[in-house]
């Protein structure tokens, strides 16, 4: 946030547009799911498949370290120099450049770097959660890399990052890390109440896993093709009864009928007077109104004095359900 307010020529809350970078949105989705399924492979289960996501760091995304034998490897995307870099804890490393070239291309030179390093990993090379896919190593249709809109990208999702970890520091029963799933391909952070969720009878093993637990969840995602806008985004799983109907901030969000979540559009955010704030009360208010109306045990959950940094506004009142 500091480096971009004291660089003029860098917006804080640079515009992204999805129109304007659908197709390098759409080629940079199926390079993270080629890196992502490499840490699905490599990484032991862990609950709710929070072995899956990629992390933002100061940089671009990261896989974090992965085992391999007795070593530990990452994979790190460089968006400040555009290079993807795979290290080894015994201190070997390659680089790709990040530039043009299709899924395909990127699918055959990544593991070409990674045998190079002696790392032998199979993958899926069917994309998930993308309507109407091609195989990543067939994929010679999406090829586009635009620099400024994946630096646009990467700044929208360090501010994101964030706000979603002032969010999580006011809450101290479980909770997700703030990751970034390459499925969806969106950033996010989930509270638990600790409750066992009702049975999903229709859900696959990934879904009846991710929501076994009363879970409240909050994110951002760039958009894609159903719905072509970046937003910020709540939701309550199971929904309690009300929930589309609460009183919830700032005045630009709403409930999405068709997504069954609160959404708050990111140009709203970028067009206010302090849109970190705005974002902050976003997040609150949709917490709050979910875990009140689910019945969740607030006073339990989280920290007494409601608030941990000086800059932000208290919540509602915790109440004890019952």
């Amino acid at each position: 946030m500091t480096a971009a307010i004291n660089q003029p020529h860098r917006a804080p809350w640079p515009a992204l547009s999805y129109p304007d970078w659908r197709e390098t949105c759409n080629t940079l989705h199926l390079w993270t799911q080629i890196v992502g399924k490499v840490r699905l492979a490599l990484s032991p289960h862990v609950n709710h498949w929070w072995q899956v996501p990629l992390y933002v760091t100061a940089r671009g995304l990261t896989t974090s370290p992965m085992p391999y034998g007795e070593q530990n490897i990452a994979i790190d995307f460089d968006f400040v120099d555009h290079n993807l870099s795979i290290t080894t804890s015994q201190g070997a490393i390659k680089h790709l450049p990040l530039m043009p070239r299709t899924v395909a291309e990127f699918y055959d030179e990544f593991f070409t770097a990674l045998a190079a390093l002696g790392i032998e990993v199979a993958i899926n090379p069917m994309p998930a959660e993308i309507p109407d896919c091609i195989p990543c190593d067939e994929d010679h249709v999406h090829g586009a890399y635009d620099q400024a809109a994946v630096d646009m990208f990467w700044r929208v999702l360090t501010l994101a990052d964030i706000a979603l970890k002032r969010h999580r520091s006011l809450f101290i029963g479980k909770a997700s890390p703030v990751h970034f799933f390459w499925g969806s391909f969106d950033l996010a952070l989930s509270f638990f109440s600790g409750r066992p969720a009702p049975d999903r009878p229709t859900a696959d093993g990934i879904t009846r896993e991710a929501y076994s637990y009363e879970v409240i969840s909050a994110g951002f995602w760039p958009g894609n093709d159903r719905f072509p806008q970046a937003a910020f985004y709540a939701y309550a799983a199971p929904a309690p009864e009300g929930l589309a109907t609460a009183a919830i901030q700032p005045a630009a969000a709403y409930y999405s009928q068709d997504f069954g979540e609160f959404l708050l559009p990111y140009d709203a955010v970028r067009g206010a007077d302090d849109p970190m704030q705005q974002v902050l009360a976003f997040f609150d208010s949709t917490y709050v109104a979910s875990a009140d109306l689910a019945g969740w045990d607030r006073a339990a959950l989280e920290r007494p004095d409601g608030r941990t940094d000086p800059k932000r506004k208290p919540r509602g009142p915790a109440h004890r359900a019952g």
